[in-house]
């Protein structure tokens, strides 16, 4: 299949204190999240100058791929819209129109199964092409990533150089943690055609990067950025809690790897660089937090590798036939569901 320019695909966020709030009205629309929830959230943002650092991390990403594709002969074009804020997919979509395109790739910044995290992104993007209107390219979401090498070495370094930072000597008591973004157990149940893939990911991406990096290490994953409301049961433990935990069971070191997040952005610098490490410092233990791939050199040979593995039919088959290209590089009609929210 042919295909005439490549999408990235993000979040989005906000770039000045009078974005913060429309920028939050726009990703819990419809979610009945309380105004107090999003005037917390909204400090979150203000503690940064009201700027998350998402936005300037794409751009940089953006042009990371564009010089790679352009290095190694691939000669797509690479456009950049966000599902909440500027820019806008529904504007990039047009855009995409105008320049002639009629078949394009998404890479999208979540390596994972689930709703928020995969199917969420689909309804974007059909969203954005009904916008545009009948003309619009159409556009096909590349496969998740969370056990590409490209996704998971870098995972690998970062936790590696974290570990350095810690007293070799109290190695016994040092604990690896990994976080990620805390959904609905509802949703996680839902995740993929036979539900629970969003854990399952997470699991084997964090037994990938705990046998490379540190295999000595016992290790857990835990969950962060909880948004919820209180009655809605959401997985668990957090990290602050399962911090709380260690410190009871003699932990002095903890290592803390946001294996949920391709780049360091507004849930990684204050859920873990600001409150975890403020309960860390409470209870006495040492924290460093280990990095993301952000635009690491082989997190963005993945992409073009994604883009190859779709575009080359013949690379593809085979590696169908070898089982390492899964069903969902176009995930199915039935996966991710939402789950049905509490009335």
């Amino acid at each position: 299949m042919a295909y005439d320019a490549v999408v990235l695909v993000s979040f989005g966020g906000p770039e000045g204190p009078d974005d913060v709030l429309p920028f939050l009205q726009n990703v819990t629309r419809g979610r009945g999240v309380p105004p107090e929830r999003l005037a917390e959230v909204a400090e979150h943002y203000q503690h940064f100058g009201g700027v998350s650092p998402i936005n300037q991390q794409c751009r940089e990403l953006l042009a990371a791929v564009r010089a790679d594709f352009a290095a190694n002969g691939l000669d797509l074009p690479v456009y950049w819209g966000n599902r909440n804020w500027d820019p806008m997919l529904a504007d990039t979509v047009a855009q995409m129109r105008d320049d002639g395109v009629r078949r394009a790739l998404a890479f999208v910044t979540s390596a994972f199964g689930g709703y928020s995290s995969c199917r969420q992104y689909q309804e974007d993007i059909t969203a954005a092409r009904a916008a545009v209107g009948p003309d619009a390219p159409v556009i096909e979401k590349l496969r998740q990533f969370w056990d590409h090498p490209g996704f998971v070495e870098p995972h690998v370094d970062a936790v590696r150089a974290a570990l350095a930072q810690l007293d070799p000597a109290r190695r016994d008591s040092t604990r690896l943690v990994f976080t990620a973004h805390s959904v609905p157990i509802s949703a996680a149940d839902s995740a993929g055609p036979h539900g629970g893939r969003y854990t399952a990911q997470l699991a084997e991406t964090a037994r990938l990067v705990h046998a490379a990096a540190a295999p000595g290490l016992p290790y857990d994953l835990v969950w962060q950025s909880r948004s919820g409301p209180p009655h809605v049961p959401w997985l668990e433990p957090d990290i602050n809690d399962h911090l709380e935990t260690l410190a009871e069971q003699g932990v002095t070191g903890v290592v803390v790897s946001p294996i949920g997040f391709v780049s360091d952005h507004l849930e990684v610098v204050w859920d873990l660089d600001t409150e975890a490490l403020d309960t860390a410092k409470r209870l006495g233990i040492d924290f460093v937090r280990a990095g993301t791939p952000g635009t690491d050199p082989r997190y963005v040979t993945m992409v073009r590798e994604l883009v190859r593995e779709r575009i080359d039919p013949d690379g593809a088959e085979l590696r169908r036939r070898l089982g390492q290209l899964p069903m969902w590089d176009i995930c199915p009609t039935v996966c991710c569901v939402p789950p049905r929210r509490p009335s």
